[in-house]
């Protein structure tokens, strides 16, 4: 199997089927510790759920990445429903990432000419890979971007479910993870200087997202944590724990905050203590193989890689941008405003608005409108104010 070719899917679910993995569905808590186990959870495949194998070929972390993400689609919708066919199973799929993106030009445009589902669908996965990693180094991996497509997979699920309402639960999740992420690079007592750019990121984000001062922000102002799931429980404490992880090492201060997380979540020390070692086994298996968690800090390199990506989208779409700026009014009169003084939250929230317009209208920067892409707009405002007119950056404080 190939997962960067054509009709990869029909190919990958034939061989779950061959391996009697599609027959013997485990229940949703056994396939997120197998998905864990591959790495995808912690945002680095480095395998697939079935363990025979199934392809001759090296498959990348990115293909890895992209039949994990297929395989809990599939497995979510199975799992729900019952029953029903592969192309079902494949048209609910699109679907839900076709509402998704309702309204957008460009992504789903070129899939029209598709002869099958499963190829439209490969085409949805392969863009969002590459919409969530653009213009990365294909050698490292965005650690907490990739991550973040576990909240496409709990959307999914909440969208088989409540059809009607999906959308605004996946702007709730991914603003509680993003939050709690934030709180838990923030409990950390020594703090390099990329954990406070990343804080300053995850700040900005959590202002646009919860409307609140960031400064009130704790795990009690997280009301959404009473209310989720086990598995959202679960993948929020693993999660944050990977978030803390860069030096093999749990000083008192992040192991303290990951009690008091346990706690409100309503999980177990027991169950802390399963994250905690499921992610040492990880590291300690793949070591040789994932050199950045050896030799770099994962948060060091997401935000590295993240201000690369939003600059290097800026340039080679400068000339539009400035031009939809130019055209929308009120967008460029906050934006200039900004400059010489701090937004109330309201304007914050046009500001957030407008801009995931116009990146609606400009294909290349729809990473911004999907599940873990709003984590980069204070990136994309901290730059704009450069496509600015002079005259609107002459009372800026640098």
């Amino acid at each position: 199997m190939n997962p960067s070719a054509s009709d990869w899917i029909p190919k990958y679910l034939h061989l779950l089927e061959e391996n009697g993995k599609e027959s013997s569905i485990p229940t949703p808590e056994q396939f997120y510790h197998e998905l864990k186990k591959t790495g995808f959870i912690y945002g680095v495949s480095m395998d697939a759920i079935p363990k025979e194998s199934i392809s001759t070929l090296k498959l990348t972390r990115e293909e890895f990445t992209k039949v994990n993400l297929f395989h809990a689609l599939y497995y979510s919708f199975i799992d729900e429903r019952g029953s029903g066919s592969k192309e079902e199973a494949t048209k609910s799929i699109i679907n839900y990432y076709d509402t998704m993106d309702k309204g957008r030009t460009g992504f789903l445009k070129k899939l029209t000419l598709s002869p099958s589902y499963s190829q439209k669908l490969e085409k949805i996965l392969a863009a969002r890979l590459q919409e969530t990693n653009t213009f990365l180094n294909k050698g490292v991996t965005g650690v907490l971007t990739y991550a973040l497509l576990y909240v496409d997979v709990l959307a999914y699920q909440y969208a088989l479910r409540d059809p009607e309402n999906f959308r605004s639960y996946a702007e709730q999740m991914e603003s509680t993870v993003i939050s709690a992420c934030f709180l838990a690079l923030n409990s950390k007592k020594k703090k390099n200087k990329y954990d406070k750019l990343l804080i300053e990121l995850f700040q900005s984000s959590a202002d646009f997202l919860a409307h609140k001062p960031s400064k009130g922000l704790t795990l009690s102002t997280l009301h959404h944590l009473q209310s989720t799931t086990y598995l959202e429980k679960r993948y929020l404490l693993d999660i944050c724990t990977i978030t803390v992880w860069d030096d093999h090492v749990m000083d008192e201060e992040e192991l303290a905050f990951l009690k008091e997380l346990t706690s409100k979540l309503q999980l177990s020390e027991k169950e802390l203590n399963e994250s905690l070692s499921h992610l040492a086994n990880f590291m300690k298996v793949n070591k040789t193989s994932i050199k950045f968690f050896e030799y770099a800090n994962p948060v060091k390199l997401f935000y590295k890689q993240s201000t690369a990506t939003v600059k290097l989208l800026i340039l080679r779409n400068k000339k539009r941008l400035q031009k939809e700026l130019e055209e929308s009014g009120e967008l460029l009169v906050l934006l200039s405003q900004s400059t010489s003084r701090e937004l109330s939250d309201s304007e914050k929230d046009k500001v957030k608005q407008q801009l995931l317009d116009i990146c609606k209208t400009i294909p290349s920067l729809t990473v911004f409108l999907l599940p873990g892409g709003t984590v980069l707009l204070p990136i994309l405002i901290k730059f704009i104010p450069k496509l600015l007119p002079s005259a609107f950056r002459e009372n800026r404080i640098e």
